[in-house]
């Protein structure tokens, strides 16, 4: 039974140079044909799975709330209509501090959003600067203050670190003024150069001058260390929430359940299938016309597959991967499938078994793509 949702928003008013994200400059766009096109493809795949209460819908981007006050208000009446919510749904939006009015964090708690995620990143306006953002950091404490008066209770930030020219010390600097904003829940992430992207082209040239492997590596230390002295459990790799606000979204993708992906070029997980749409709008919005479904590919995932993705997500959260209800799942034992793997990776102090989890040590939290790596291709058919 599927209980969660992703929707994506491809529009942005400006890129970020590391953003590697399915997007489109927000200016002359037809946001209201894709939002129709974006209601038909949830109209008929509801039709075809059946309409079951969802616990968490997420809407990414993209920007989201580059929308218009209007457009909001119909993309959250479209979803209301079409999806079922159990009560006590997690509804979140992704947002743009600075460029979210009062009217637009407004409209979205009146359409039942309950959940924002910020893209923050750093509070260092140079660094903001040179990686494409074009907020400030007074402006996180605004949108932050207009969220709170309106009433949202359940605030995320996004952080990145690793950024050219970054040092551990500017790192210390932003963590130290992002636990005065006093919300829910971090995300906290290395940066990752992608293809395609400005600092891709960049490095490429030799021009992006990065911190290095010492410096990211401390500068996770610090993020998994300051966030633990500051009331922020780690509940996975990269995240961190007060008791009782882990994201239930990412939850899905790390319990390796199924989901919807709605959206120019989202992906979703149906029915034992990995399915990924369209990511050009025109090539998106063409079939939705003829009403098909704006699938480009679609994978069937095999039984070992299935067992491979449930080790290597299981072992992002803090808990690892429950060895009984694996057993339980797929009537195969983690530690006779993947003997060889778990005896090398223990003896390198990487993962341990805690009460029937296998779980990352502190220092597998370091090499968490070494270990990821040691369960992919393993197994044979």
């Amino acid at each position: 039974m599927i209980k969660a949702a992703y929707i994506h928003i491809p529009f942005c008013e400006h890129i970020c140079h590391y953003c590697d994200f399915n997007k489109v400059f927000l200016k002359g766009q037809p946001v209201d044909q894709y939002l129709d096109a974006l209601e038909q493809e949830i109209k008929l795949t509801v039709a075809q799975y059946g309409k079951t209460p969802l616990s968490t819908i997420f809407v990414g981007g993209g920007t989201p709330t580059a929308l218009s006050v209007s457009q909001l208000e119909r993309l959250c009446a479209m979803i209301k209509k079409n999806l079922a919510m159990e009560e006590e749904v997690e509804y979140t939006f992704e947002a743009n501090p600075g460029e979210i009015t009062a009217e637009k964090l407004q409209t979205l708690y009146n359409g039942g959003v309950n959940r924002l995620s910020f893209g923050v990143q750093s509070f260092h306006n140079e660094l903001l600067k040179k990686i494409g953002r074009t907020h400030k950091a007074e402006d996180v404490f605004h949108s932050i203050e207009d969220a709170k008066k309106i009433g949202f209770k359940n605030i995320s930030v996004d952080l990145i670190y690793s950024l050219p020219g970054q040092t551990v010390e500017d790192f210390k600097d932003t963590l130290t003024t992002a636990f005065t904003l006093d919300i829910e829940h971090f995300s906290g992430y290395s940066l990752i150069i992608e293809p395609k992207t400005v600092f891709y082209n960049l490095r490429r040239k030799g021009k992006l001058p990065t911190p290095g492997e010492d410096a990211e590596a401390a500068m996770y230390a610090l993020l998994m260390e300051e966030m633990d002295k500051n009331g922020y459990k780690q509940y996975e790799i990269s995240n961190f929430a007060k008791p009782g606000f882990e994201s239930k979204h990412n939850l899905t993708y790390w319990n390796n359940e199924e989901y919807f992906g709605f959206g120019a070029g989202a992906h979703g997980y149906v029915a034992g299938k990995r399915v990924s749409n369209f990511g050009p709008l025109k090539k998106y919005m063409e079939p939705l016309a003829q009403k098909r479904l704006p699938v480009m590919e679609e994978h069937h995932v095999t039984k070992v597959e299935m067992m491979e993705e449930e080790l290597f997500l299981g072992l992002r959260k803090n808990e690892g991967v429950n060895l009984t209800l694996f057993g339980q799942k797929y009537n195969q034992e983690v530690l006779e499938l993947f003997h060889i793997e778990i005896e090398e990776l223990m003896k390198r102090e990487l993962i341990v078994i805690n009460n029937r989890f296998l779980q990352l040590t502190d220092k597998g939290r370091f090499l968490g793509n070494e270990v990821f790596q040691s369960f992919i291709g393993t197994l044979t058919e």
